[in-house]
């Protein structure tokens, strides 16, 4: 589904990145981890369009490394951010429907007179809010603001609003940082709910518990380049993983 061939990203002669390759297949949750500083929000800064670099980036086939970085959403890119990006003024609600705007298409003229057309879309991408936060299971605050909820729930905010997009994949950059162990395990249950519904979960995570638990597949990163790929249970096993991230063993981490 999502393919990255051959990237490399320097940064003033530093390479953040090393000629990486990798896949992300289709309905699976798929991490990246690596100890900081092993490039692993680069490749996301990648994929999403931020940095340059070498190499070419493919999405279901198409190739977007030359696609705009406001035009990758809409061949199905969907990404939350490690430090929460919400509007604290607005309401749950609102939030939500700004992660549908793309594809509202009136215009001014309309939205000042408030046209039918406006009105349809409108309430369209309400419709659509809901229908995403009772799948996360935000819909009982809609109405709250959102600065006012627990940075958990703020978390959820961010994750449902880039659902708004009907991404085909997701990425997510360490959704459990900063989170309690009852909000880890709510993020577990999310994603699975995320992966149910067949969107694909890309995600940069340190909790080793909650990847382990959830991952499909996991890429290791340091130092810029890949060191091992496989499923959960091979790559804590792995020399170099523990060598270079993990410190430890699969027995110890559980």
């Amino acid at each position: 589904m999502l393919k990255l061939n051959g990237v490399t990203v320097k940064f003033s002669g530093l390479v953040a990145v090393d000629n990486l390759s990798m896949e992300v297949e289709s309905g699976t949750v798929h991490s990246l981890i690596g100890p900081n500083g092993a490039g692993k929000t680069t490749v996301f800064n990648v994929i999403s369009g931020l940095v340059k670099h070498e190499g070419r980036v493919y999405l279901d086939g198409v190739d977007l490394t030359e696609v705009p970085v406001h035009k990758r959403v809409d061949y199905g890119l969907g990404r939350s951010f490690q430090n929460v990006i919400i509007y604290k003024y607005l309401n749950v609600l609102n939030n939500l429907m700004l992660g549908y705007h793309h594809r509202l298409t009136y215009g001014l003229f309309d939205e000042l007179l408030e046209t039918p057309k406006y009105s349809a879309l409108e309430r369209k991408a309400m419709l659509k809010a809901i229908e995403v936060a009772d799948l996360i299971g935000i819909k009982p605050l809609l109405g709250v603001l959102a600065g006012t909820l627990p940075y958990g729930y703020q978390k959820l905010i961010d994750i449902a609003r880039a659902l708004m997009s009907e991404p085909k994949i997701i990425m997510l950059d360490e959704p459990a940082a900063g989170l309690t162990d009852a909000e880890t395990e709510m993020l577990k249950e999310k994603i699975r709910v995320i992966k149910n519904q067949g969107i694909t979960v890309f995600l940069i995570e340190h909790d080793m518990r909650l990847v382990l638990d959830i991952s499909d597949k996991v890429t290791v990163l340091n130092l810029g380049k890949k060191i091992a790929e496989g499923k959960p249970e091979e790559i804590v096993h792995h020399p170099e993983v523990i060598k270079a991230y993990l410190g430890t063993s699969y027995s110890e981490v559980k």
